[in-house]
């Protein structure tokens, strides 16, 4: 009797390495999956509030070749089913029970980015939205005034109001929720180079910074020419001068401009035309980076009042009419 309960007993333990073997085996064997065609990967969404065996249901019906009963056991033997994140997540050629597990408890979502330009305009920034891969179009149709209801600053133009830069997000995030971020860290982008501002200088509010930098971040790409730009205009608002900056008159005429300004558009009185009309234009005209906010609060040191395009991207600066007019010969008329 002895001998047969200890045969039993090496069979029982037999099985149980069998199976234990078996188990690791198959935790760290590829699963196989059914790809869509033309595709290299599988997309899995698992929603708020889904059960560990829902989750496994869920990547067996993205297309993983697996037994969901199988999934939902390791699930469950390993602990973490209830560290599991919901969230859109992307399975690739090559991966195995454990990697995914690990995945979802790390909430390792496939994220896309999408880069907002320095000098862009909201019509810009719509455009580059509608063509983001996997970007829910929640803004498709509304009018930038319901756009920014629904970002909590209703009544407030849109122009310049969201920071550029490369923001990541999950697939089937929405373009509000990325335009709400953008427009955070614009908050705290002007907030800080307001606190920053020079104590001469003749802005009066954060609002006018942003306009300002705008206005900077247009008229030059060229960083080390900012801050006198910046300058040039300090200048002018402090002695009550015209601004007279091309890039505001043309966001003016808006979408029919063709690319050349004409002098009847000079003449043309709109709320952006700072050749017919004192002080800054009544929103900012495109969004403006870093340094273009820094240029407008702490301008370089300058008495120069004019400045014109050397055909470099660079600029030269005079502080006379007479200086003014001799560098626009020389670089615009080539005289």
């Amino acid at each position: 009797m002895r001998r047969v309960f200890t045969s039993l007993l090496i069979l029982v333990f037999a099985a149980a390495l069998l199976l234990f073997g078996a188990a690791l085996w198959w935790l760290h064997e590829p699963m196989k999956l059914r790809l869509p065609p033309g595709s290299q990967v599988a997309d899995l969404s698992i929603e708020p509030g889904t059960s560990a065996d829902g989750v496994a249901e869920a990547v067996v019906a993205s297309g993983a070749n697996v037994p969901v009963l199988l999934l939902q056991a390791w699930f469950r033997f390993s602990g973490q089913a209830r560290q599991i994140k919901a969230g859109s997540y992307e399975l690739v050629p090559g991966t195995t029970p454990r990697k995914l597990l690990s995945m979802l408890v790390r909430g390792e979502e496939t994220l896309r980015s999408f880069t907002l330009v320095e000098g862009w305009n909201f019509r810009q920034v719509r455009a580059a939205l509608q063509k983001s891969e996997q970007l829910v179009p929640d803004t498709l149709g509304l009018e930038p005034e319901i756009i920014m209801q629904k970002l909590g600053r209703p009544g407030l133009h849109p122009e310049g109001r969201f920071y550029p830069d490369t923001y990541s997000y999950a697939k089937g995030s929405s373009d509000l929720a990325l335009l709400k971020r953008a427009a955070r860290a614009m908050d705290k982008r002007l907030e800080a180079a307001w606190a920053l501002r020079s104590p001469d200088s003749p802005l009066k509010t954060p609002e006018q910074a942003l306009i300002l930098a705008s206005i900077v971040e247009k008229e030059t790409g060229k960083a080390s020419d900012r801050p006198q730009i910046g300058g040039v205009f300090s200048n002018r608002l402090r002695l009550g001068m015209l601004l007279q900056t091309d890039p505001t008159v043309i966001y003016g005429l808006g979408p029919q401009f063709d690319g050349n300004l004409r002098k009847r558009d000079l003449l043309a009185d709109t709320p952006y035309n700072t050749y017919t009309r004192a002080g800054l234009p009544p929103t900012p005209i495109a969004m403006p980076g870093k340094a273009a906010l820094l240029a407008a609060v702490q301008p370089a040191p300058t008495q120069a009042l004019y400045f014109v395009a050397r055909g470099d991207g660079s600029s030269h600066f005079s502080a006379s009419l007479d200086e003014h007019n001799r560098a626009v010969n020389t670089y615009q008329r080539g005289k």
